[in-house]
């Protein structure tokens, strides 16, 4: 702490911790509430026949798509069985948008479509009524969207072994970890298989209010974490004090 002047936190419960070894610091916000959909797109070349989206976040890294993208589509697979009226659509990186493209390709599914320019992905999640994502901080820019969805992820044994032994807190996803309870379903390792997947979908299809208490415990734990100006102001502001 002796080489840190002013450390900015990202969520307002990470303050205490730094009061306590006497570290100056200033809840700034995340810059993930901040973004609003700054140009509206025309998605009725995408639900023109009238279906419900459920936006599919398969991960940023490369380890991550190649894992779960064979269990996505097997429950899609699965869902389909079921539901005739949902448009699966994969939000991907720029990086990695071919690699989940010749997943789909190499499969049979249907009604499945690919999207990575950031406002389409905006639109399309306002539009979702449902999104399964891979554990991580998209999981803010779902809940901000009013979006109920599930978490999912998994890695080899060896490195969850490993994080297990690191990192001592029961849950995974920063909703979760703040309220001490499974706001939004964790599928994490053996959990994460396309018959569970289907299960909690289910489940949130066929009884709506499942998502609408997700979304108010969510929106209750938004208010918190959101600040009266945007985050990237207010750390403008912050530092323009310090430097001057």
């Amino acid at each position: 702490k002796n080489f840190i002047d002013h450390m900015l936190l990202l969520f307002n419960f990470e303050k205490k911790y730094f009061d306590k070894e006497n570290v100056k610091s200033s809840f700034v916000g995340h810059p993930l509430l901040d973004n609003e959909i700054k140009n509206k797109v025309d998605l009725s070349h995408l639900t023109g026949k009238n279906k419900k989206i459920i936006s599919i976040f398969p991960g940023s890294r490369l380890s991550e798509i190649n894992t779960l993208m064979p269990i996505l589509i097997k429950f899609i697979t699965l869902n389909q069985s079921k539901y005739n009226d949902f448009l699966y659509v994969f939000h991907a990186t720029q990086e990695f948008k071919d690699q989940v493209n010749q997943f789909l390709s190499e499969s049979s599914l249907k009604n499945c479509e690919i999207v990575s320019d950031e406002n389409i992905k905006k639109n399309i999640l306002s539009n979702s009524s449902f999104a399964i994502a891979k554990s991580g901080t998209v999981s803010l820019e779902i809940c901000n969207a009013g979006v109920p969805s599930i978490i999912i992820y998994k890695m080899n044994f060896l490195n969850f072994f490993i994080i297990k032994l690191l990192i001592k807190v029961r849950y995974a996803n920063i909703f979760n970890i703040i309220s001490n309870s499974e706001i939004i379903p964790e599928l994490l390792q053996s959990r994460c298989n396309p018959n569970t997947i289907y299960e909690f979908v289910d489940s949130y299809i066929k009884d709506p209010k499942l998502g609408k208490i997700q979304i108010s415990n969510c929106n209750k734990i938004l208010d918190e974490m959101k600040i009266d100006t945007s985050s990237t102001e207010k750390v403008a502001n912050i530092l323009n004090t310090s430097l001057n």
